[in-house]
């Protein structure tokens, strides 16, 4: 007599799965053994695809404040060193972006605001990932609150808290 095994109802969040092509990079700054160990490569994976729309290639630096500011300075014209600054090359049918995050700025608005460094980095992440698809709080005010509700629902449902 054979038996059946019963398969396991998979929920429709696990069926879901996003193919994310991560490279997880770091500059040279202080206390950058911390961040390395904060921001493990699956754990940074875990953050940013439930964010996505479409399949995605995206590099992550983590970079010091020299580095940050000369590209903020080139990029944006603005002569300081940001927490995140996305760079988006494509956005269907596959996302396609470079995400530079300056750590020691990371650290000290996390340390600022009484947050956990991995927190602050899971936020700017999905912020970073959202900004790569199009999403922009700088030019409407219907923006900003659309990218911000996304945010917090996206990091509620990883276990952080409302980042604002």
């Amino acid at each position: 007599m054979r038996t059946t095994r019963r398969k396991r109802a998979v929920p429709k969040a696990e069926r879901v799965h996003l193919k994310l092509d991560l490279v997880l990079q770091f500059g040279r700054f202080p206390n950058a053994a911390a961040h390395r160990a904060v921001l493990r490569k699956t754990r940074v994976e875990g953050w940013i695809e439930p964010a996505l729309k479409h399949p995605a290639e995206i590099a992550v630096r983590i970079v010091g404040e020299e580095e940050a500011r000369g590209l903020n300075l080139q990029y944006r014209g603005r002569d300081y060193a940001t927490n995140v600054l996305t760079f988006d090359y494509a956005r269907e049918p596959w996302v396609s972006a470079d995400l530079v995050l300056c750590g020691p700025v990371v650290e000290r608005e996390a340390r600022e605001q009484g947050k956990r460094l991995e927190a602050h980095y899971a936020h700017l992440l999905v912020h970073g990932t959202l900004h790569a698809q199009g999403y922009d709080h700088e030019t409407s005010e219907d923006g900003a609150l659309e990218m911000e509700a996304l945010e917090i629902l996206l990091l509620g449902s990883q276990g952080f808290a409302n980042p604002y």
